[in-house]
């Protein structure tokens, strides 16, 4: 919520951060307009989500211009909620950065297996497979981060 928003924007915005540290604070679309205005230049805000293309009828889904427009330079993409509980393949997640990459946002990728797959012991595999995928997508990584 809102107040959320503003409490932890007041407490990083009071805090002595190590100037070689980024921080990014990663918020619902809604908020991130919010959020800019209450954070020093210095923090930057995320979007936690984008779709793939430019413009269209996405009824519901935020382009990189919209997050940019808000005033977010990031986006996290990948995120084990989107891939758990609205099916993004690893293949949409790759097109999502590749686009996002080229429209000017940094990108915060996600990797990570589920549960089930840990105890299954396919960590390895299902973070290759997640990784190559990013991989056959983005060909510039310096405004990339893995997040497992």
């Amino acid at each position: 919520d809102k107040q959320s928003i503003a409490d932890l924007c007041k407490i990083l915005s009071s805090a002595a951060l190590d100037s070689n540290t980024e921080v990014i604070v990663g918020c619902p679309s809604l908020y991130i307009t919010y959020a800019r205005g209450l954070l020093p230049v210095t923090i930057s805000v995320a979007g936690q989500n984008t779709y793939k293309v430019p413009k269209g009828a996405f009824t519901g889904e935020i382009s990189p211009a919209m997050l940019k427009d808000a005033g977010a330079n990031w986006v996290i993409i990948g995120h084990s909620e989107r891939r758990q509980i609205f099916g993004e393949s690893d293949e949409l997640i790759g097109e999502k950065c590749a686009h996002a990459l080229a429209e000017g946002l940094k990108v915060i990728a996600c990797i990570g297996e589920t549960l089930d797959e840990r105890e299954a012991g396919k960590t390895e595999e299902v973070v290759f497979r997640q990784t190559s995928v990013l991989a056959k997508h983005i060909k510039d990584w310096s405004n990339v981060v893995l997040a497992y």
